[in-house]
């Protein structure tokens, strides 16, 4: 049986990441070591207090010789224009978690607002990766 153990989003600046998703997402660091035999990559991962089974990589976008130049830069700006990622959090309370996020200066794209699968927001981490914020409700099996 396969089962997700990790997912990995591109980040600009791997400390400004933690930051973010520690102190404002309230996530907890599950891994972060540097492993100076690979030129001191770093491998960092995080995940939501209770849900040990998967974690997110904030993985540093490489230069040469794994990218090029061009090749990191292109990333980098897609990753700014969150066109690279999208993280989907689920919640029971949309409404109580957005303003819990925005006091702690989470910057929303899109408001709470109700969908046919729930209730539904947007925000993006200091790189640009999109996040979807959702309180889902039971849909009938028709």
């Amino acid at each position: 049986m396969l089962k997700i153990a990790s997912a990995q989003v591109w980040v600009h600046d791997q400390d400004e990441a933690l930051k973010f998703y520690t102190d404002k997402l309230g996530m907890e660091v599950r891994a972060d070591v540097t492993m100076p035999e690979m030129d001191d990559f770093r491998w960092l991962t995080v995940s939501p207090p209770g849900q040990d089974d998967i974690s997110i990589v904030l993985m540093d976008v490489p230069g040469p010789p794994m990218l090029t130049d061009a090749g990191r830069n292109e990333i980098l700006e897609l990753v700014s224009k969150g066109l690279c990622t999208a993280v989907f959090l689920t919640t029971e309370n949309c409404q109580a978690e957005y303003e819990r996020l925005a006091a702690k200066g989470v910057e929303f794209t899109e408001l709470p607002e109700q969908r046919p699968y729930g209730i539904d927001a947007g925000f993006r981490d200091p790189s640009g990766n999109s996040f979807r914020l959702t309180q889902l409700i039971e849909l009938d099996d028709a």
